[in-house]
């Protein structure tokens, strides 16, 4: 007997007892994303990249740690997509899509991070992004914003017991951080026997990303640190203050946090991260900022640009571990057939339903077996009603009809004629 192959590691399986959870989530979204606009785009899984190095920065940790990267057969450098916004401003400056006007889009679809793997942190991960280009005002930034809170509250997850918080701050421009990149610098220089090994890696190639480390021992070091906010320009101050501004009136709450910096090099003036204190150290569930400089840097004319991106598996985790959502049944409606009834003659009833009735779930029992196994069946399945076709019914053209969560309304015949409309009025859906 050959051995069994077992699925990568950092990979996983979506079993059909929990993709009802991701077909909710799913529909959620897409359907709040066109409410506001958005318009979905669907670009590849595998990028050349360069495409990922030029955009996110060749001394990120993705870059430098996290792709699957491989050559061709040719000898190009391939790699799965860690993250959507590069391809996503690749496919926009490729196709052109600026030539008709600013651009409102979303994608979903899994991203792929050479990572060790933990709780709410996978190698595959679905990840889900919402991009606005074109719109250099503050107001973009509140339209996104505006649209996550709106988002969470679509999920359930507003509640006042397990509120996600959101956080924002300003990087200001390439110019304030070069400035405010000096200073930090210098700070840390002077403390170079309290830096991990990490942070010393980075001093001088990334020295922000430090802010951003999550070591405890270093947390009184970053907490004196110089703050970016007293290098900031007017211009970015003003831009900043004008979306608390908009924030407010749209009544989104909001803590401001002078360290947030997010990961990647691209982001510029405000950026923002929900979280959640539900699941322990991995609690941000979407994040992202302002990119007003990443078009241009990838090709591209000059175009502003805002978005932000939400890991799928870890938000059902958190909605999972909250018990917001209860599964839903499999079935609305459930055949039990009489052993000497004709199997075309239920087939035919199934179907006649299916198309009267094209919004239910309508399962016809194909095992056999007595009524009471297939009654079990029929409860296990979570049907409203039980449709029963016997001898005794098919010779006189009528279905009895059984409530199975519903105890008060009584057993009953029913013609076939009669039947679609007796269960569109009863079913809850």
């Amino acid at each position: 007997m050959s051995q069994a192959i077992s699925r990568v590691r950092g990979m996983y399986d979506v079993l059909p007892d929990q993709t009802w959870q991701w077909q909710r989530a799913e529909n959620i979204m897409r359907r709040l994303f066109q409410q506001y606009g958005y318009r979905e785009i669907r670009f590849p899984i595998v990028e050349k990249t360069a495409l990922f190095c030029s955009a996110i920065g060749e001394v990120t940790d993705i870059v430098e740690k996290e792709m699957y990267t491989f050559s061709d057969r040719k000898g190009e450098s391939l790699s799965l997509r860690p993250e959507g916004t590069a391809p996503c401003v690749r496919a926009l400056i490729q196709n052109n899509l600026m030539a008709s006007g600013p651009q409102k889009l979303w994608y979903s679809g899994p991203m792929f991070r050479y990572e060790r793997p933990q709780k709410g942190r996978n190698r595959q991960f679905q990840q889900v992004g919402v991009e606005y280009f074109g719109n250099p005002g503050p107001q973009a930034d509140a339209e996104i914003l505006i649209l996550g809170q709106r988002l969470w509250k679509e999920l359930g997850l507003d509640a006042q017991a397990h509120p996600v918080r959101l956080e924002i701050n300003s990087l200001g421009t390439a110019e304030s951080r070069g400035r405010y990149r000096e200073a930090l610098i210098g700070y840390l220089e002077g403390h170079k026997d309290l830096l991990d090994e990490d942070a010393k890696r980075r001093l001088y190639s990334n020295p922000l990303r430090i802010l951003d480390s999550k070591n405890p021992l270093m947390q009184d070091l970053i907490a004196q640190a110089p703050l970016l906010r007293d290098f900031l320009d007017q211009e970015s101050l003003r831009h900043h203050e004008q979306l608390k501004h908009l924030l407010d009136a749209a009544g989104v709450e909001y803590v401001e946090n002078p360290r947030l910096v997010r990961g990647l090099d691209y982001y510029g003036k405000t950026v923002f991260e929900w979280i959640s204190d539900d699941l322990g150290a991995q609690g941000t569930i979407c994040g992202g900022g302002r990119y007003d400089t990443l078009v241009e840097r990838q090709g591209g004319k000059p175009t502003p640009a805002v978005g932000f991106a939400l890991g799928l598996d870890r938000l059902l985790l958190l909605i999972e571990t909250l018990g917001l959502w209860q599964a839903e049944p499999l079935a609305d409606i459930y055949l039990v057939s009489e052993a000497g009834v004709d199997a075309a003659e239920v087939f035919a009833l199934a179907e006649s339903l299916r198309t009267a009735l094209p919004q239910q779930r309508v399962i016809q029992n194909l095992e056999g077996g007595s009524f009471k196994a297939q009654f079990r069946k029929a409860d296990r399945s979570g049907a409203e009603f039980a449709v029963i076709l016997g001898e005794r019914e098919l010779a006189e053209g009528v279905v009895s009809v059984k409530a199975l969560k519903n105890r008060d309304l009584p057993q009953q015949q029913i013609s076939r004629k009669e039947l679609p409309r007796f269960l569109c009025e009863n079913l809850k859906k």
